[in-house]
């Protein structure tokens, strides 16, 4: 399958657009942010109930980390942030030592702050990859421009790099020795590489967690996706002591709480677990590819979830959420992700589903094709 992160045209547009901007001068507002995990909203657009609905819009492990009974103390005291959650995060993610870790109100808070702590710049971010990044640089006066991720050589005037590694949603995956080229490009002109590390727990040998002693590079991760916690709303910021410290000024005391550090805790000291899981989620994702090639849908995947730009995309989400089987869908590229089913019987849905909505699209690009060419009446 053709490894293209967007489509040429849009990304030589966006590159015009901010040309003709001033680089304190943020780009014209972007569509409102859509996010997967809306089912209210499919349940009411498309009139089936909440509870009859297959959720697949997310890339969030269905088989969740089992977290144990919640001390009564956790709910009644202040979060305790002597715990020593950063020193787990550290020997987890792989970074030097708890110095180099601050735990957040999960990565959004980190995404939403980080871009005001940097030197203002030109920020460039993937064309398709997670969508609260460019606004939140644009948010904090820097420019935005496209991030073309097959380039070795960074762009002169680009400052700030910002990766989705594995990305997210097209699971595109850059190597850690290509990521810390870019980084020394970076570091040497006083800018940032900013790495989301938000899928990397099933492949941790690829983190640059292990790096952020280096001054210039910041690594996000969460609990979320792999351990299924993203109920918690946690996550960690791993970079230099220095800029963590004004990152914890930024953000204040008590980000995460009592109740979802115990959860983390727990979840980053079970190694059985994680084995384990690790292995469930690759013969999982093995069997979504294979499912969905079975409809001669190609796709790119990573354990958590699979990504397609086929043409019959966009119709082929439509038609499975008539079926109450919602998929994530990515308008600007007619693109869809598709994330795990949870039991036998959601895989058993899907494949159905799958079956009739396949066999609809292919019905309606028929009667389509025949109506185009159908002759006019006298």
């Amino acid at each position: 399958m053709s490894e293209r992160i967007a489509d040429s045209r849009f990304a030589r547009a966006a590159q015009r657009e901010q040309s003709a901007l001033p680089a304190d001068v943020p780009a014209t507002p972007r569509a409102p942010i859509t996010h997967g995990g809306n089912l209210h909203e499919a349940a009411e657009r498309y009139g089936i109930p909440y509870d009859e609905w297959l959720d697949l819009s997310t890339g969030i492990n269905p088989h969740g980390y089992p977290v144990p009974p919640v001390p009564a103390a956790a709910w009644r005291r202040l979060p305790d942030e002597g715990d020593g959650l950063p020193d787990c995060a550290a020997r987890y993610y792989g970074a030097p030592d708890a110095a180099h870790v601050l735990p957040v109100a999960g990565s959004q808070a980190a995404i939403r702050a980080l871009p005001a702590l940097l030197p203002r710049g030109q920020a460039g971010v993937a064309p398709l990859t997670y969508s609260e990044y460019a606004p939140a640089f644009e948010r904090a006066g820097h420019g935005v421009m496209p991030l073309d991720i097959a380039c070795d050589t960074l762009p002169a005037a680009l400052t700030h790099a910002i990766v989705v590694n594995p990305n997210n949603p097209t699971a595109h995956h850059l190597s850690a020795e290509k990521l810390l080229a870019w980084h020394a490009q970076l570091s040497a002109r006083g800018g940032t590489l900013l790495v989301d590390e938000a899928f990397a727990d099933t492949m941790p040998a690829a983190s640059l967690a292990t790096h952020v002693n280096r001054e210039g590079l910041i690594v996000l991760r969460s609990p979320g996706k792999f351990f299924g916690l993203a109920g918690v709303r946690a996550g960690f910021v791993l970079a230099s002591p220095a800029m963590l410290e004004r990152l914890c000024r930024a953000l204040g005391a008590w980000t995460v709480s009592g109740p979802a550090r115990h959860a983390v805790k727990a979840a980053f000291a079970d190694h059985g677990w994680q084995q384990q899981m690790r292995s469930r989620l690759a013969a999982d994702s093995a069997r979504l590819v294979d499912l969905l090639q079975a409809h001669d849908i190609r796709s790119r995947a990573t354990p958590l979830f699979a990504w397609t730009d086929d043409p019959r995309a966009a119709a082929l989400h439509e038609a499975l959420a008539t079926r109450g089987v919602w998929t994530r869908l990515f308008a600007s590229s007619g693109s869809v992700r598709f994330g795990l089913p949870g039991s036998e019987a959601e895989w058993t849905r899907l494949q159905d589903s799958l079956r009739d909505a396949m066999a609809a699209v292919a019905a309606r690009r028929t009667t389509a094709a025949t109506g185009a060419q159908a002759p006019e009446s006298g």
